[in-house]
């Protein structure tokens, strides 16, 4: 049985104390184990001040990118060996691994193409200067600088290599030493793809080391200057944010937690024109791509009631026919959620919704005698204001369709009492219905997605994270904000005001200051 091993301190360790055994989703059959603890946090963060820290930092941004891009194209030549284990160990489709990978070496490489873009002095302006003075003399520059301190990057179990890519992609360009911690159902494809990134000598030695067990223990150790990245759940996000030594040392910490989603259908929109088609198809796909196990993915369907028959017609048509299985069958388009207890809590929580609404298809039930499987499962609510269908977030191929009068405003006041979300996507051709949506609902969403006759075609859907806009959200979705091109790397970097005579700050700069 393989032993999944932590890169700590410049060598492969096994670790120590209690052990998670990991599954093949669709058999549950043994795969591998990796054990919680034995390791010396305060030995491994030292290595990456002492190591990584100054190597990275002796690179400039051109450099670095130059490792972000050699890192994507080194893991896309193994992509192949990547999707086996993804199938394996996480339950994909070779769809759903693809999606995950090229996310990963994707936004990799988007990264890498940043670094040519900014000033090999490592010092980034932070927009333009003001005068600050009776005259120009006296000037005003926010920049931008590494923080010498460690990222510790705590990622989630469904997306084991998307995630990590995208963390690491921002601080390493930054150039801080990253520390990645596995989720613990599908580490085996976060620990292979680790053995790579090591085995390449891509990266300078204490620049990235890697954790499949806990981490719990390396918070307690962090410095000011440190960070913490978490994507999971809103209660283990709350823990974390709570720990007594990042608040005693003002660490930054970035929560990306549950969300909600909603998806909302204009009153406008013609039930034989591409908008929407491209909702019936996207809200199709977000519900039983990765067995839903995303954090993009729609869980309330709002519907004008004139337009409720026909959106039940087309998504039932679609979600019946997708055939559930094994993924290492080919014509299989949803396999299983990722383990036991992923699939306890998503009958747990399908049981709660059922107390506000009804099931028009799936249910609850394990579709299976073997393996995690459940049917994608569309809900009716009987009552759109009911707690259950806003509050809980059911991480599996179950939504909840939920009618309204067709007013914008009732659609959006509904959509917000999620209570911040990470994304929202709107389907209307009428600028006024969206002019009212996107006014009330921006505040409460990080990003929001519309889709009209325009974009069919044209769009990837609102599940996909991409590397130039934001991942994050207000609210019980975290607070947090990833990625945005260069917004991404500002968590990692500080920002300071310079003030001075404006040339003197220019040529320590080596650029010329512009003013607002």
């Amino acid at each position: 049985m393989n032993v999944l091993q932590n890169y700590v301190s410049g060598s492969w360790q096994a670790g120590s104390g209690a052990t998670k055994t990991l599954h093949d989703p669709s058999t549950e059959s043994v795969l591998a184990e990796l054990r919680e603890g034995g390791i010396d946090f305060g030995a491994m963060l030292a290595h990456a001040r002492q190591k990584g820290l100054p190597a990275l930092q002796s690179m400039t941004f051109a450099q670095r990118g130059e490792a972000l891009k050699s890192l994507s194209k080194m893991l896309h030549e193994k992509r192949d060996e990547l999707i086996a284990i993804s199938t394996q160990n996480g339950g994909n489709t070779r769809g759903d691994a693809k999606f995950d990978l090229d996310g990963m070496t994707g936004t990799l490489a988007f990264y890498g193409s940043l670094g040519a873009s900014l000033p090999p002095s490592g010092v980034m302006l932070d927009g333009e200067g003001v005068q600050l003075g009776r005259t120009p003399r006296f000037f005003g520059q926010h920049v931008l600088t590494a923080r010498p301190g460690v990222a510790i990057h705590i990622n989630a179990f469904n997306f084991p290599a998307w995630g990590m890519g995208e963390k690491m992609a921002c601080a390493l360009l930054a150039g801080v030493p990253v520390v990645e911690k596995a989720g613990a159902p599908s580490a085996m494809l976060a620990w292979r793809i680790a053995q790579l990134v090591v085995e390449s000598g891509i990266l300078p030695e204490g620049s990235f080391q890697f954790v499949c067990g806990s981490v719990a223990g390396a918070l307690d150790h962090l410095a000011p200057l440190d960070s913490v990245a978490f994507t999971g759940s809103s209660k283990t996000g709350a823990i974390i944010r709570g720990n007594k030594n990042l608040i005693a040392k003002n660490c930054r910490v970035n929560i990306e937690a549950d969300s909600v989603n909603a998806a909302v259908l204009g009153a406008d929109v013609d039930v034989g024109g591409d908008t929407f088609a491209q909702f019936v198809t996207n809200v199709a796909v977000d519900m039983t791509q990765k067995a839903g196990q995303k954090c993009t993915a729609v869980r309330r369907i709002f519907v004008p009631e004139a337009l409720l028959e026909d959106v039940k017609e087309a998504l039932l048509e679609r979600l019946k026919a997708t055939k559930v299985g094994n993924p290492a069958d080919e014509t299989v388009r949803m396999g299983p959620v990722a383990s036991a207890d992923a699939l306890v809590a998503v009958q747990s929580g399908m049981q709660q919704l059922l107390t506000a609404a009804d099931a028009l298809c799936g249910g609850p039930a394990k579709a299976a005698d073997r393996g995690y499987f459940v049917a994608p499962t569309l809900l009716l609510a009987r009552d759109r204001g009911a707690a259950p269908l806003h509050e809980l977030e059911v991480f599996g191929p179950c939504a909840t369709l939920i009618p309204y009068s067709g007013d914008a405003k009732e659609a959006a006041a509904l959509a917000n009492r999620g209570g911040g979300g990470l994304v929202a996507s709107l389907y209307s051709d009428d600028r006024d219905t969206l002019d009212g949506l996107v006014r009330a609902m921006a505040p409460w969403h990080g990003r929001i997605w519309i889709g009209s006759e325009k974009t069919q075609g044209q769009a990837l859907g609102p599940g996909a994270v991409l590397p130039g806009t934001i991942h994050g959200g207000p609210g019980r979705a975290g607070g947090g904000e990833e990625l945005g091109a260069l917004r991404g790397l500002a968590f990692y970097m500080q920002r300071t005001a310079l003030q001075g005579d404006r040339a003197l700050l220019g040529k320590v700069l080596g650029a010329e200051l512009a003013s607002s």
